[in-house]
């Protein structure tokens, strides 16, 4: 097998083919796989870039770690020239965050002296700028993602974001300074490093042309980490030769969309499909966690509408979130996880060839209940999310969208990229 150019682990599924499909994007030949692959899986000759996807956003430090630094070392027996890092391009603003000591475990594994932290991914509206993070103009913590449910948003400056996550300091460097001559740039970073030790860069990003001076100054480096806004050109950097071989987005049959994420982007997601006419099913969490509400009647509702596209959802406000949580938050979250999963187990089951799932937590517990762990990734609905081809099931296309990316009508757009 030719040497993988790229080996990304990702803090979670729809991170992980976030990833994936700027990978792809940029010309690379790209597997995911959902968790550590068995030792003995042998990718096809022509794979550039493989992403591990791992569930350790919210999950404990230790264990994250640990998770982290197993699929770091299965990428190395695979050959992997350069490593990334994937985590939400919204970062993590609570102290307990696991992008912090997850960097800092792999840069001391590979004996790196330095990465790049670069949640940027302008197509969503996510920018660097003096090393602040904004989401549509807004600085992080003034934005809606202030009140998510899980990692609510305090502050927007990475480097104080960082500072309780991470043993090493970070250094800005924003667009004047990247207009410098690299030498000079170079300069005052080794200086950095000769009084700090080991640190981490971040650099200003709010377009394409930053993108690509970010790449040509840090791209070479062995481990670098961030959103996935900066892949596509590192793929491009790194691509010997060739493009990615083209992959078919469609297949014949039903869709079913399932949404779990609260995000406010999702949820207009949600009242565009529903105000266009789209059947939906909306999940009761309390009805459901006392088995008032059931899987069957999901399926029976889908059943009903079986001629076209149906969408089953428990999204909400974070008022009703928060009052449904009186009853438990793990046992709610469990509760509606496992529920999604095996409506969607029943739907593949039943011949439908096209799931469509909106939230990480949510896309996550269905791939697992289907059982597949591999995928070929295609082209994308929206930046960021591209229709995945499980390598076990050839017929089946596969569309799983972070919770907050998407336009209004992706939904509509998902379902028709994947039908004939």
């Amino acid at each position: 097998m030719d040497d993988i150019l790229w080996g990304c682990i990702a803090d979670d599924f729809t991170g992980a083919s976030d990833a994936a499909s700027f990978f792809k994007k940029g010309g690379l030949k790209t597997v995911l796989c959902n968790g550590i692959p068995n030792e003995n899986m042998i990718f096809d000759k022509d794979v550039k870039a493989v992403v591990i996807a791992l569930k350790i956003r919210s999950a404990k430090k230790d264990e994250s770690v640990r998770e982290a630094l197993a699929a770091l070392k299965y990428l190395q027996q695979k050959g992997v020239r350069q490593f990334y890092f994937k985590y939400c391009s919204t970062f993590d603003s609570t102290p307990e965050g696991n992008i912090g000591p997850v960097a800092d475990a792999i840069l001391d594994a590979l004996g790196e002296t330095k990465s790049i932290l670069c949640p940027a991914l302008p197509e969503n509206g996510r920018t660097v700028k003096m090393g602040r993070l904004y989401v549509n103009g807004v600085p992080l913590d003034k934005s809606p993602m202030k009140d998510h449910p899980v990692n609510p948003m305090w502050d927007s400056e990475i480097c104080a974001l960082m500072e309780p996550q991470s043993k090493y300091p970070c250094i800005n460097v924003d667009v004047e300074e990247m207009k410098e001559e690299d030498e000079e740039i170079w300069n005052r970073l080794n200086a950095f490093e000769d009084l700090n030790g080991k640190y981490y860069i971040v650099p200003d990003y709010a377009d394409g042309d930053n993108a690509k001076r970010i790449t040509e100054l840090f791209g070479s480096l062995k481990f670098l980490t961030g959103g996935s806004g900066i892949i596509e050109y590192l793929a491009g950097k790194s691509r010997e030769s060739g493009e990615a071989e083209k992959t078919e987005n469609k297949t014949k049959g039903r869709a079913l969309i399932i949404a779990g994420s609260c995000s406010v982007a999702t949820r207009r997601q949600i009242d565009k499909f529903i105000a266009e006419g789209g059947a939906a099913f909306k999940i009761n969490p309390i009805r459901l966690l006392y088995e008032k509400q059931t899987v069957n009647d999901m399926w029976n509702f889908v059943k009903e509408n079986a001629g076209k596209a149906v969408l089953v959802y428990s999204s909400d406000t974070p008022e009703n979130v928060k009052y449904n949580q009186r009853h438990g938050a793990k046992e709610i979250s469990e509760s509606l996880e496992k529920a999604m999963a095996e409506l969607a187990e029943l739907a593949v089951e039943n011949g439908y060839t096209r799931i469509i799932s909106a939230g990480g937590e949510t896309s996550g517990a269905i791939m697992k209940k289907l059982g597949f762990d591999s995928y070929i990734i295609g082209d994308s609905v929206d930046p960021g999310v591209p229709v995945m081809i499980p390598v076990q099931n050839r017929n089946l296309r596969v569309v799983l969208k972070s919770g907050n990316f998407g336009s209004d009508d992706f939904f509509k757009k998902a379902v028709k990229m994947t039908g004939i």
